[in-house]
C-alpha cells in the first residue's frame, strides 16, 4: 500500500503557485480545536491529544471557520514546508478541472459521451460510446474493475486493478487499449480509479495541456500559496497519475477547501462557477440509495457519492462533503458553520478518517 512518502518513488511534474495570494487571518483557539478530539482520544486508549496526534500518524490538521484559521499544527516531523500525499484526494481536484473545462468551453456538457474525446474506445467496443462523463464522475460507469485479494490475506493480488492502475508505465495505453466494460453504465455504484484516469485523459484531450499544467493554470496560480507535484506513470508516458499522486501543502488543500466552501468565489474572483461546485458537491437525490452499500446508511443519517466527492447528510439535513483520501487524508467542509477542516496522516489504526470528522464536525458552532 502506497504510504504518504511513495511519491519520491516516481517522477514528479512540478506546478507553480500563486505570485502573491490573499493570506488568512490567524486566531488561535487550539484548547477549543483539540477538546474537539476528546471523545476520539478517549475512545483509541490515549491520555493527550499529542499523545493520540502522535501514535495516530497524524501529520497535519488545519482548522478554518469564517475565514480565520483558528488551529494549524504539525505533527510527525511535518512542518508547513513539508509535502503532503493527496492519496484519493486527488480525485476531488480533477473533478474540479471538469468544471473548468465547461466554464471554458471546451467541454459541452457532463453529459457527453466519452468517445466524443476518446474515439479510439469505440473500434475496441461501441458500447463505451454509452458512457458518459458523469458516469465517471459519479463512479457508475460499469468498467471492469478486479479487486481480487491474495488467499486468506487482505492484500491485494499482484492482479488487482488498483495495483495494475498505479504502477502501470504507460496508463493512457492502458486506458485505450486494455480496459473492459462489465456492467451497463449509470446502473451501479463502484468505486474504481480507472473513472478518474479517464477524466484526466478527457481533460488532456480537451484542453490541449497536460493536466498538471491545466491545473496550474486555473487553480494554482490564482489563489496557492506554495507550488505542488504531480506524479507521473513514466518519463515517457509523462501522464498523471488522476486518482491519488497530487502532492501538496496542507495549507493549500485548505485553501482549495475553502474556495468550495465559498462556491468557487476567493476573495471576490469567481474561480470556478458556482453552479459547478453546488451541482458536484450536493447530494443527488434521484439516485437510487439501493445502488450503494449497505454503510452508506438509508435512512435520516447517510453517506452520498457525487462527482468524485464524499458527502455525509445529518439527521437535521445539514450536509458536509470532503475529499478523501486513504490513510487520512480529508479535505472537510461544513457549509452551515462555514468550516474547513483538513486532516493529513499516515495510518488508520487510530483515526477512523471523514467519520472521526464527522464527529467533531457535529461539536462545532
Amino acid at each position: 500500500m502506497a504510504d504518504v512518502y511513495d511519491y519520491r518513488n516516481f517522477e514528479n511534474l512540478k506546478i507553480q503557485g500563486a505570485k502573491s495570494t490573499n493570506k488568512f487571518i490567524f486566531q488561535p483557539k487550539e484548547k477549543y480545536v483539540e477538546s474537539l478530539f476528546g471523545d476520539l482520544v478517549t475512545k483509541t486508549g490515549f491520555n493527550s491529544y499529542k499523545e493520540w496526534a502522535i501514535e495516530s500518524k497524524t501529520t497535519a490538521l488545519i482548522v478554518i471557520q469564517r475565514d480565520t484559521v483558528i488551529y494549524e499544527k504539525y505533527f510527525n516531523g511535518f512542518s508547513r514546508d513539508s509535502y503532503f500525499h493527496s492519496q484519493s484526494m486527488a480525485k476531488s481536484f480533477i473533478s474540479f478541472l471538469i468544471g473548468a473545462a465547461i466554464d471554458d468551453d471546451l467541454i459541452k456538457s457532463v453529459d457527453d459521451p466519452i468517445t466524443d474525446y476518446i474515439p479510439e474506445l469505440l473500434e475496441r467496443d461501441p458500447r463505451f460510446q454509452k458512457i458518459s462523463i458523469k458516469n465517471l464522475l459519479e463512479m457508475r460507469s460499469g468498467l471492469k474493475y478486479n479487486t481480487d485479494l491474495l488467499p486468506f490475506t487482505n492484500i491485494h493480488a499482484p492482479w488487482h486493478d488498483e495495483a495494475v492502475g498505479y504502477y502501470h508505465p504507460n496508463v493512457r495505453k492502458l486506458l485505450i487499449e486494455k480496459i473492459e466494460i462489465s456492467s451497463e453504465p449509470g446502473k451501479d455504484f463502484q468505486y474504481n480509479n480507472y473513472n478518474t484516469s479517464y477524466l484526466g485523459l478527457i481533460i488532456e484531450r480537451a484542453t490541449n495541456l497536460s493536466v498538471s499544467k491545466y491545473l496550474e493554470q486555473k487553480l494554482w496560480s490564482k489563489i496557492m500559496e506554495y507550488d505542488a507535484l504531480f506524479s507521473i506513470d513514466s518519463k515517457e508516458s509523462n501522464f498523471e497519475y488522476m486518482p491519488s499522486r497530487l502532492i501538496a501543502r496542507a495549507i493549500d488543500y485548505a485553501r482549495f477547501g475553502q474556495l468550495m466552501l465559498k462556491e468557487g468565489d476567493w476573495f471576490g474572483d469567481q474561480i470556478i462557477s458556482s453552479d459547478w461546485v453546488n451541482e458536484s458537491t450536493r447530494e443527488n437525490k434521484s439516485i437510487p440509495r439501493q445502488i450503494y452499500p449497505r454503510w452508506f446508511g438509508r435512512s435520516d443519517k447517510r453517506i452520498y457519492y457525487n462527482y468524485q466527492w464524499w458527502g455525509h447528510v445529518n439527521k437535521d439535513s445539514a450536509f458536509h462533503f470532503y475529499a478523501n483520501g486513504n490513510l487520512g487524508q480529508n479535505i472537510y467542509i461544513i457549509p452551515h458553520i462555514e468550516a474547513v477542516i483538513v486532516h493529513c496522516g499516515n495510518s488508520l489504526k487510530y483515526y477512523s478518517s471523514d467519520f472521526d470528522l464527522w464527529d467533531v464536525a457535529l461539536q462545532m458552532d
